[in-house]
């Protein structure tokens, strides 16, 4: 049954490494990723023929590509290789532009990801965690002043802006939306319930409640297995349907995080166990989550 849902995967990654230079998949030896280890999808191009040959038993009818981490200065050659793709091949639908929001020429970057058509929102990873093989940044940019400078600028080009944080970040996260309440927020692979134990699930799902009650932000249910590497259907369960619950079945969102994700598990073994768990929800329900929503949010 669940192979004949429509699915509008929101979170895609591409690469071509003749076209431009990924050190966390290039560099020898490979950067620690908090993420996992990447060494299985290091070192080879993920173009557009191995995602769909990835996902070939799944109705995937759209998808979001989201920045692939490359460089200030960088990043605005990423959007526009893939919204020439877009213009010639349908994909992708959606793309979430890479940018260092304390960039001194964020304003022009800004305007450029703005003018390509298939650009509907930024992401800068800001995830900070005081463990040093669990951080993405030396510090945590949330606190940073110009930082926040940069970030309110997104509401003037229309964007959302894709935030992949930690649960102990949330609460500077919730001031961040009601500071900027016409800046749609998408949180992505689940809030990242890094920290297992009893204490760091309850911050996280304090964390999610709190933003929950700003309607302008979302959640992606993605990346389980960059927090929960044995994962098994039974043991994402859970997180899969605390996040449902918290954000409701009309701004919650399911996504790949493929090729990322590849390294923790098939895209069949993700998605079937999405499908497995939502088996009891409405049809409504499951295209919301499978694809409606991800149409709504990033406006495609």
């Amino acid at each position: 049954m669940g192979r004949d849902l429509r699915i509008v995967d929101c979170h895609v990654h591409l690469w071509d490494l003749s076209r431009a230079r990924y050190g966390w998949l290039q560099d020898d030896p490979l950067p620690n990723n908090p993420a996992g280890d990447m060494s299985p999808i290091a070192h080879q191009d993920y173009l557009l023929k191995d995602y769909l040959a990835d996902t070939a038993n799944w109705r995937v009818d759209k998808i979001v590509h989201v920045e692939a981490g490359q460089p200030r200065g960088a990043q605005l050659a990423e959007t526009d290789w893939l919204q020439a793709m877009a213009d010639d091949y349908g994909y992708p639908h959606g793309v979430v532009a890479g940018a260092d929001l304390t960039d001194p020429d964020l304003d022009a970057l800004l305007e450029a990801h703005a003018a390509r058509s298939s650009v509907r929102s930024v992401r800068q990873i800001v995830c900070w965690h005081a463990d040093p093989k669990k951080t993405y940044n030396p510090t945590d940019p949330l606190l940073d002043p110009a930082w926040r400078v940069g970030f309110g600028k997104l509401a003037r080009h229309g964007l959302s802006f894709d935030l992949q944080l930690y649960p102990s970040q949330m609460v500077e996260a919730v001031e961040l939306a009601d500071a900027h309440p016409d800046i749609p927020l998408i949180i992505n692979h689940a809030g990242l319930p890094t920290d297992r134990d009893e204490a760091g699930m309850a911050v996280w799902r304090a964390g999610l409640k709190a933003l929950a009650e700003r309607p302008q932000v979302s959640i992606k249910i993605s990346g389980l297995g960059i927090t929960d590497r044995a994962w098994t259907p039974d043991s994402i369960r859970p997180v899969v349907l605390e996040c449902i619950d918290i954000f409701g079945a009309r701004r919650a969102m399911f996504a790949s995080d493929f090729p990322v994700e590849r390294v923790h598990g098939a895209f069949d073994a993700f998605y079937s166990a999405f499908d497995a768990i939502t088996a009891d929800f409405t049809a409504e329900e499951r295209d919301r989550l499978f694809a409606a929503n991800a149409e709504a949010i990033y406006r495609i």
